[in-house]
């Protein structure tokens, strides 16, 4: 299913009614690159109705997508990948610049301020089941 960016949307998990969990995507966007960067973030708002965890992303214009954490440690900035993210019930998280967020490397390609870039986010349920969701993120200098 492919979705139009900057709207919200409420994404189905699983397939048994008993055990759907709602997540919410709000304002994906990719940061713009200039011509051989190798290298840019992916930023989105995620609201869980029952906790979930974000556990992946892919997008064909990048080889490597991970999720990162930036934090301060002794007083240096550091940028680690982490395997799940967790999604608590009904609060949003919002994968932004300097906290968590996709980093897209090996990039394929310049990504240019308006391309629409796919996205595949995979989720997985407190039940334990996972979805992928496919999204176009717009690419942008900065937040919209």
């Amino acid at each position: 299913m492919v979705m139009p960016a900057l709207s919200a949307f409420a994404i189905l998990l699983g397939s048994a009614a008993a055990s759907q969990a709602q997540v919410t995507i709000k304002e994906p966007w990719v940061r713009s690159t200039v011509p051989g960067q190798s290298a840019t973030g992916a930023f989105m708002q995620l609201t869980a109705r029952q906790d979930t965890k974000l556990i992946a992303v892919r997008s064909p214009v990048a080889g490597i997508v991970e999720v990162h954490e930036m934090l301060v440690d002794k007083g240096i900035m550091k940028m680690r990948s982490v395997d799940k993210l967790l999604l608590p019930a009904g609060k949003t998280v919002e994968l932004r610049s300097g906290g968590y967020h996709v980093m897209m490397m090996d990039l394929k390609r310049q990504i240019k301020t308006g391309d629409e870039v796919p996205l595949t986010i995979e989720f997985e349920s407190s039940q334990g089941q996972r979805v992928t969701v496919d999204v176009k993120a717009v690419a942008r200098l900065v937040k919209p």
